[in-house]
């Protein structure tokens, strides 16, 4: 490895961790101060100078946003989450999406004061730099100790925050953060064998519910049948007439 003279004095510095690496870019030790870019030797071993997310950072006047709705029965307005992305090193192969600004707008206004110190501190932490998916999992352990409740489909929400940590968690899997959770082959298809067998166990079940006989009529002896009602006081099978009374 050949190594790189630092003209100017270090001012910080970060450890590099095996996961920061990607396939296209092989990261030099230099991370100079004030807000400079960073030196970075590719694998043809030419060097470049790369722009990474600092809170020196100025704003540009235009950054990519998305809005992400967030409707929860404990509420009767929904709140909307918008995030806005800076992209660095434009048009390069250093290109990198990161996470710059977050608002949080609703119409109601009990939660005004938490809501502005938390999109605040969110903020602050994007545009500090570094690894940022932390927040994920912070916010997904905030619990309700009035409790949570259920999203459409079945997915339990322990708090409004963690939900807010899922639609973090969300965007950056969008941008390339974060991985998605995936299944080993092993997982997957004991998951594709379970839901084959629930299937098919709810359409033999559903097949024996549907009935045009009256609810609640009992199983006929002779055709074996759920059609037997109490008819002038004769049970009666609806099905095949069969009758206790002849």
């Amino acid at each position: 490895m050949s190594a790189i003279k630092i003209e100017r004095k270090i001012a910080k510095y970060r450890v590099l961790k095996p996961e920061d690496k990607s396939p296209t870019e092989n990261r030099s030790s230099a991370v100079a101060g004030g807000g400079e870019p960073e030196l970075v030797r590719d694998k043809d071993g030419r060097t470049a100078k790369v722009i990474r997310m600092h809170e020196k950072l100025e704003r540009p006047e235009m950054l990519i946003g998305s809005t992400y709705k967030i409707k929860t029965p404990v509420s009767d307005h929904a709140m909307y989450v918008t995030i806005n992305d800076i992209l660095l090193n434009e048009g390069t192969e250093y290109e990198q999406r990161r996470p710059f600004e977050i608002f949080i707008n609703s119409k109601n206004l009990d939660h005004f004061q938490w809501i502005v110190a938390l999109t605040r501190i969110i903020s602050a932490v994007f545009r500090k730099g570094g690894d940022v998916t932390f927040l994920v999992e912070e916010l997904k352990a905030v619990f309700d100790p009035r409790g949570g409740y259920w999203q459409p489909g079945g997915k339990f929400m322990p708090s409004i925050i963690a939900e807010l940590g899922y639609v973090i968690e969300k965007h950056l899997q969008q941008i390339g953060l974060m991985r998605k959770p995936e299944l080993d082959e092993h997982q997957r298809k004991l998951v594709e064998e379970k839901r084959a067998e629930f299937e098919a166990r709810t359409r033999q079940t559903d097949a024996f519910a549907k009935s045009h006989f009256p609810e609640g009529a009992q199983l006929c002896s002779k055709c074996s049948t759920a059609a037997v009602v109490m008819m002038d006081g004769c049970m009666t099978c609806l099905n095949c007439g069969e009758s206790k009374c002849g």
